[in-house]
């Protein structure tokens, strides 16, 4: 050894220092304090171990003033100690075989890593160098070739020792780094795992969180490459796919109070039930402790493969907090005999070892230490000094301990997962070392067609064979080969659940292959799981509840786009989706249901005949109709008394038609809409109104024009009577009393010039007038017929609930026109039948139709803001009321006094009530009575006698 020493130094001195003088000298900067296990005498090939068997490296103070050495490790770890345990398994199994390598025997170096990189570098250093004083690009050494490192643990171990054998070219097989970035082969040449790339694992979880709808996780990461690299490669995932993270956290490497503290609020502050956790079981165990202390339940955890079997997580009490935990495990299997390689142990073979048994039965094998631990814990208790130790100190090893009475995670051999994948990794080096050693010369796959030596190959020769090793696992037949340094996606799903004893069990409820076809790679028996406190039902994780149909997403400001409130969709829109995004506007003749989840047909509304409010009005219109013509038949029976002679029989007969025509025309506005029905009742109406009011037009105009003729008659008559008064007046004066003024002549002459009995416009004329005003009407409704005719039309801007079936008018400037002219007539008709109002006549027809009228304007004026006010048909019936109000208020007006007359009071229907009455003020003047429209031959006589008689 001492002479290897020296060669490694002197070559290193000559190749380092060419240039410097000869008083310089090899100086070793350190040397590392590296445990584990050596066995390579007598062997021909030696297989490289790696292993976190410690927690950590023990704390140094950080003094500089002194040399510094490298540090110890703390924190025994029984699960990773079985998985040393299982490469020394392994590799005595192969050389007990015949099969493979039979002629070979393998040697190993093992180191424990502390789950520290600085370790692991220490370690690979060491091994490349082979010996314990490490030369950087040195081998020094004479003994049996390196064949490959199996390790290094984690995944940022790995990456460092991964980095270092690339240099190299020596080949690395990792059973236990599953960081994607480890891919690379760019940057990690010669590596190569047994154990699935975490692309596959973060896939999986990805898909576990979608098939259970969770949209609203907190993650958890250690921090380095495993957690980084995992937990960013789910987050891509399931952030496209629409889940939201609602934390994430990162588990701190060294020991932080402060930040497990912090995480720990965290998570009881975020209404996220699902937690992803990307991490080993080392860096978690702190974070579990915590949550106990606060007894943090209701949480449903998602494992990684890193901790999810793992004892250290799994200590009594765990269950409250982490019972129904989901989590992925690689494949498992059992080895056998490797229990009882486990349970056969030497405690003093190494110091590994005796580590191993001291910290599993809390003892110690040094005689002299457990003696200075007896004294110290009796001068603990007593406070004195024994004078001496009894023959055997308490705490002493025997080295007899049974190591099957223990339950020990480190010997439990029912979860053989990552202990497998250790079995799979030796076996794969071992094939390939296989492999090499009976190439068949000639048939090489060097230059030349070579082979290698397996007593002095190269390191990137063997990684030749490393890559293209294709073997099937003894015992279990699984077949093992790498594409592309990795091997094939596959997982357990597994479930912790409570067993009958208190105890977590690890159930496996199903599976994830990445081989297989997308859609059947994961497979779950949903009914085997059992969650967090025991339900069976899965837990929600939702920020906010689902959207039902009806509504849609409205986001929050500044939050994830999983947190939102559920907006109703807007009056005839809908959603038909549960967390839609937009509401759906229902298409022109449909509109939302009460629950916006779906378009109806909208409401078809029309004033129909069958309903109440349609009989009421067409018993109403004919009502009316029939009244008018009982009127009629009620003239025609008295068509020879004075009162119907004295009015043009043919014009009050037009008069009830256009009535007639008004009352019935609004039952044409009632049902459905038709291009028949618009047409014919709007010009209907118009038609009968102007009839009606040209009809009561030429009755006021004659009216008016005998009460003007009247007021001249009576001016006139009054100045003849002041003028023979006069004259008598005149005469008296005189002294001549028997002379006797008379001024008949005069009073003859204005008779004849200004009888108001003889009417200046006739029967014939007031007919004119009402056929002219008519036929004018008549011509505008053509016009309007012909140009722009009214046509149905569905209105489905007025309510959005309903189509109202209604007519259109066709030009708003004709219809406007149209009944414009109807109210001029009824304006001219109201300003003649005002004017006439003060005949004296015992039958005052002028009043009446004023009165008519007023009636008239009163309704139509009433019926704007109405019909203006009102939708649908209601607009119809408030049409329909004004027509039919309006008719009812002209028949009664008009005609009701004289049907009053006739049938009431026949005695009043004679000639003599037919002229005037006289003036109390002026018994000389004899005028015609407005009703007397055919009587002409009155005779007006004013007579003065005066005579004046002496005293």
């Amino acid at each position: 050894m001492e002479i290897s020493r020296f060669l490694c130094g002197l070559c290193a001195f000559f190749y380092l220092y060419q240039s410097v003088s000869a008083e310089a000298t090899c100086k070793l900067k350190a040397k590392f304090n590296l445990s584990g296990y050596k066995n390579v005498e007598k062997k021909k090939v030696v297989i490289g171990g790696m292993f976190p068997i410690h927690k950590r490296i023990a704390s140094s103070d950080g003094n500089t003033s002194r040399l510094p050495v490298s540090s110890g490790c703390e924190g025994f770890n029984f699960r990773t100690f079985r998985w040393t345990q299982t490469m020394l398994f392994a590799i005595d199994e192969i050389n007990k075989r015949t099969d493979l390598l039979p002629n070979t025997d393998l040697g190993y170096v093992i180191y424990d890593s502390c789950f520290t990189i600085s370790k692991a570098v220490e370690g690979t250093l060491t091994y490349l160098t082979g010996q314990d004083e490490a030369v950087p690009n040195y081998r020094c050494g004479t003994g049996a070739p390196l064949a490959a490192l199996v390790g290094a643990g984690g995944s940022d171990l790995s990456i460092a020792t991964a980095r270092i054998m690339g240099l190299y070219h020596f080949p690395q097989i990792s059973y236990f780094s599953t960081c994607s970035a480890l891919q690379n082969k760019f940057q990690f040449p010669t590596f190569l795992r047994v154990i699935p790339n975490d692309k596959h694992q973060s896939t999986a979880m990805a898909k576990l969180v979608l098939h259970f709808g969770w949209t609203w996780v907190g993650t958890i990461a250690a921090d380095d490459d495993y957690g980084k690299y995992g937990i960013k490669d789910f987050k891509e995932q399931v952030e496209e796919a629409g889940v939201c993270i609602s934390f994430s956290e990162t588990l701190p490497k060294v020991s932080s109070p402060e930040d497990i503290q912090r995480i720990v609020e965290t998570v009881v502050e975020s209404t996220a039930k699902i937690i992803v956790v990307f991490s080993s079981d080392v860096d978690l165990s702190p974070l579990v402790l915590e949550l106990l202390r606060h007894n943090v339940t209701n949480r449903t955890w998602i494992a990684s493969e890193a901790w999810v079997t793992s004892a250290l997580i799994n200590q009594p009490g765990v269950r409250s907090v982490l019972g129904g935990t989901l989590g992925f495990g690689v494949k498992r299997a059992d080895i056998p005999g490797l229990q009882q390689h486990l349970l056969d142990l030497d405690p003093y073979a190494d110091p590994l070892t005796e580590t191993f048994w001291e910290t599993l039965f809390n003892c110690t094998l040094d005689y002299s230490k457990a003696v200075r631990q007896a004294r110290q814990r009796a001068k603990e208790v007593n406070g004195t000094q024994p004078r001496a130790a009894r023959a055997v100190p308490d705490g002493l090893c025997t080295g007899r301990e049974s190591v099957a009475k223990l339950d020990n995670t480190y010997s439990d051999v029912s979860q053989l997962r990552i202990t497998y994948n250790v079995y799979k990794a030796v076996y794969a080096v071992a094939h390939a070392l296989h492999n090499l050693e009976h190439c068949k010369p000639g048939q090489g796959p060097f230059t030349g067609k070579t082979c290698a030596d397996i007593n002095n190959f190269e390191p990137w020769q063997l990684m030749y064979y490393m890559k293209n090793v294709n073997f099937k696992v003894p015992n279990t037949e699984e077949e093992i080969f790498f594409t592309n340094g990795d091997v094939e996606g596959f997982y357990d799903i597994i479930n912790w659940q409570v067993n009958s004893g208190g105890e977590i069990s690890y159930i496996v409820i199903g599976q994830y292959n990445g081989s297989e076809a997308e859609e059947s790679r994961m497979t779950i028996r949903n009914d085997s799981i059992v969650w967090n406190n025991e339900e069976l039902e899965p837990p929600r994780s939702v920020c906010s509840e689902n959207c039902q149909p009806g509504t849609r997403k409205g986001i929050r400001q500044g939050e994830p786009v999983c947190c939102f409130d559920c907006i109703p969709c807007a009056d005839g829109e809908i959603s038909n989706l549960t967390n839609a995004r937009e509401c759906i506007l229902c298409s022109e003749d449909y509109w939302s249901n009460d629950a916006h989840d779906e378009c109806v047909p909208k409401i078809i509304e029309f004033l129909a005949f069958g309903e109440p409010l349609g009989i009421t009005l067409i018993v109403i219109s004919a009502f009316g109709a029939l009244v008018t013509i009982a009127v009629g038949v009620v003239l025609i029976v008295n068509l020879g008394t004075p009162l119907v002679k004295a009015n043009d029989a043919l014009l009050s007969f037009t008069l009830l038609f256009s009535l007639v025509v008004t009352f019935l025309c609004s039952i044409v506005f009632l049902g459905e809409p038709q291009p028949w029905s618009c047409m014919t009742s709007q010009v209907a109406l118009a038609l009968g109104f102007a009839l009606c009011l040209s009809s009561i037009m030429g009755k006021a105009a004659v009216l008016m024009l005998r009460a003007r003729a009247l007021k001249a008659a009576r001016a006139r008559a009054k100045a003849a009577a002041k003028a023979a008064k006069a004259a008598a007046e005149a005469a008296a004066n005189s002294g001549s009393p028997d002379v006797i003024v008379t001024n008949t002549n005069n009073n003859n002459d204005a008779n004849t010039s200004g009888n108001p009995d003889v009417d200046i416009l006739t029967f014939a004329h007031q007919r004119a007038m009402a056929a002219v005003a008519t036929l004018i009407q008549a011509i505008a409704c053509t016009v309007w017929l012909i140009v722009l005719p009214p046509h149905p039309v569905k209105n489905t801007s007025s309510q959005n609930i309903k189509i109202i079936l209604e007519c259109d008018e066709g030009s708003v400037v004709f219809i406007c026109c149209i009944f414009a002219y109807d109210i001029l007539l009824a304006l001219l008709a109201f300003i003649f039948a005002f004017i006439a109002r003060k005949l004296e006549d015992h039958f005052s027809e002028a009043k009446c139709v004023t009165f008519g009228m007023l009636v008239f304007f009163i309704v139509w004026i009433s019926f704007v803001p109405a019909y203006l006010s009102t939708r649908g048909k209601f607009m119809v019936a408030v049409q329909i009321f004004a027509i039919l109000a309006s008719s009812f208020g002209l028949l009664t007006c008009i005609f009701l006094p004289k049907c009053y007359i006739l049938l009431v009071k026949p005695e009043q229907n004679t000639e003599e009530m037919m002229r005037a009455r006289s003036k109390p003020r002026d018994h000389l003047v004899s005028t015609g009575t407005s009703a007397s429209l055919a009587t002409a031959g009155t005779e007006i006589t004013a007579t003065t006698a005066s005579t004046a008689i002496d005293d």
